[in-house]
């Protein structure tokens, strides 16, 4: 499960208007891509085929996105935990412990201002010590098979990662986006598409936000990454939450673009 899966459309709407006050917002989906962020960037190669990130983060907030945060707890650490593994899972990072989300307040950070601070901890080790603020009188109940709420100097969340599932196999040819009848090279780890001159594709369309979506292979397999865009992207009729693999005929929606994924075989290769 993403952020704000389909099927919770209504914990979709309350999270967003519970962010919605001020005159700058922090919306939940900001977080999430902080958080993802955050995994890459402090994302360590141990050996061969393994890659080390971290697993427990404090998102500091300001006073007023704070109590925000704080009230709804369970459901919004919920959404983050799940970013976090589906994430280190599509990048193929190691986690050593449960995926642990807490909210700490720092009253310097102004509305709609937040900070991200992770660590490696592993499973069985105390947890470190968050940032010093004020416990909540009603900490949210353990709910059976749920993120568990502790009572600590902000509320802390933690979800177990699942067994990765099978790895689809690598598509054997080069891979390509068909773009109104443009074709474009997939050869590097990371394509951004949207409407700045700053993306590596450039999309004329108003429906698309400035940078809206990226194109991330690893180990030749693809996967579509929502940039928080404003209008969502597709990929075969189903909304982006998160990340989206892409398979040979994938079809991509972005605003009226649409976009097809194909892989073309090489010469000389596997038919």
């Amino acid at each position: 499960m993403g952020l704000f899966d389909n099927v919770e459309k209504g914990i979709e709407k309350a999270v967003r208007g519970a962010f919605s006050l001020g005159s700058k917002t922090l919306q939940p989906v900001e977080m999430a891509n902080a958080l993802r962020r955050e995994l890459d960037d402090k994302a360590m190669t141990l050996d061969a085929g393994r890659t080390l990130a971290p697993n427990v983060f404090n998102i500091e907030l300001g006073d007023t996105d704070f109590e925000r945060a704080r009230a709804w707890g369970v459901t919004l650490a919920e959404e983050l935990c799940d970013v976090v593994i589906n994430h280190a899972r599509s990048q193929g990072y190691v986690l050593q412990g449960p995926v642990r989300v807490a909210f700490n307040h720092q009253a310097e950070l102004r509305a709609g201002q937040f900070e991200v601070l992770s660590s490696t901890e592993k499973e069985g080790a105390a947890p470190s010590q968050s940032a010093p603020a004020q416990a909540p009188q009603n900490a949210p109940a353990r709910p059976t098979q749920s993120p568990v709420a502790q009572v600590q100097p902000a509320p802390v969340y933690k979800r177990q990662p699942t067994p990765s599932p099978v790895q689809p196999e690598a598509p054997q040819g080069q891979q390509v986006l068909d773009i109104d009848g443009q074709r474009y090279s997939l050869n590097a780890a990371s394509i951004v598409l949207g409407r700045s001159s700053e993306a590596d594709i450039l999309i004329d369309d108003t429906g698309v936000s400035r940078k809206h979506l990226e194109i991330r292979t690893s180990a030749g397999v693809s996967t579509a990454v929502d940039l928080g865009s404003t209008n969502g992207s597709y990929v075969d009729g189903h909304r982006v939450q998160g990340s989206a693999p892409l398979q040979d005929g994938s079809n991509i929606t972005m605003g009226r673009t649409q976009i097809t994924f194909r892989v073309l075989p090489v010469r000389g290769g596997p038919r």
